[in-house]
């Protein structure tokens, strides 16, 4: 999770998702996705329930049982479906599940450590002097450092702690998935700040995949993508989440089953 990722076009970084098509228990729910996300770039990706955003964050990370169909996604030019997930890590991806695993019996700062084993100048010593300052700058009390990770913590603050640990090893794309889930407004916001200020720092790319425009106002997207039935069919600036929030999924869920009624769905899972 923590190595120095390969340089992408001009010095910066780039994530290419190309004709993505993945499925799940035999479904396929990825229906060909398209998405290209650069070095300082925020991209929302918004949608109904089941339109597939937490399968595309997912298959990105590569979590075992999802079925890649077809297409391609590369980092910096690097083919990342051929990767196990640490390796995708390694090479500067980071997801943010919308539900974060508990993992009794190993600490955060353990786990911190071992992220960013390698890098000049950090041991365990300056590792738990950096998380101290983030985890202020998160608004996580820092006795949580020292718990199990995800252990008995609540929502919003296994949201900070996730935030904490993005901030300390600084990958080159985070996927937030639904970032705002189970994390109060004032939470959301130190969030947000974190992670905006990561774009602005050095040069995070980001894909926050999320229901509502209160996250996108502290982000400011250059992009808002909307997924519907396991396709991107629109994509604007940040006017676009406004646009969605007046006239919800409706008229863009039934212009997608119009197209797939006249005939040009996509060849199902073989």
């Amino acid at each position: 999770m923590s190595a120095a990722p390969g340089s992408g076009p001009a010095g910066g970084h780039e994530l290419v998702v190309r004709g993505l098509r993945a499925g799940v228990a035999g479904i396929e729910v990825l229906r060909g996705v398209d998405l290209t996300v650069r070095s300082g770039e925020v991209h929302a990706v918004m949608g109904p329930n089941g339109s597939g955003k937490s399968t595309l964050a997912h298959v990105l990370m590569g979590k075992p049982g999802y079925r890649v169909l077809g297409g391609e996604v590369t980092l910096d030019g690097q083919d990342l479906l051929a990767l196990e997930p640490w390796r995708r890590a390694r090479l500067g991806l980071f997801l943010a599940p919308q539900y974060p695993v508990e993992v009794p019996g190993v600490r955060l700062e353990q786990v911190l450590t071992e992220a960013l084993a390698g890098r000049v100048g950090m041991d365990a010593a300056a590792v738990r002097a950096a998380a101290a300052v983030e985890a202020t700058r998160v608004g996580l009390g820092a006795p949580l450092l020292e718990r199990s990770l995800n252990v008995d913590l609540s929502g919003g603050e296994r949201k900070r702690s996730e935030t904490l640990q993005l901030a300390l090893v600084r990958p080159t794309v985070a996927v937030l998935d639904e970032l705002d889930s189970g994390i109060d407004v004032d939470g959301l916001r130190d969030v947000a700040v974190r992670i905006r200020q990561g774009v602005e720092e050095w040069g995070l790319g980001v894909l926050a995949i999320t229901h509502y425009r209160r996250l996108l106002s502290v982000l400011r997207p250059d992009a808002v993508h909307v997924l519907v039935r396991g396709r991107i069919v629109a994509s604007g600036g940040p006017e676009l989440a406004e646009e969605l929030e007046r006239t919800g999924y409706g008229p863009l869920e039934a212009a997608e089953r119009g197209r797939e009624h006249d005939g040009v769905a996509p060849t199902p899972p073989g």
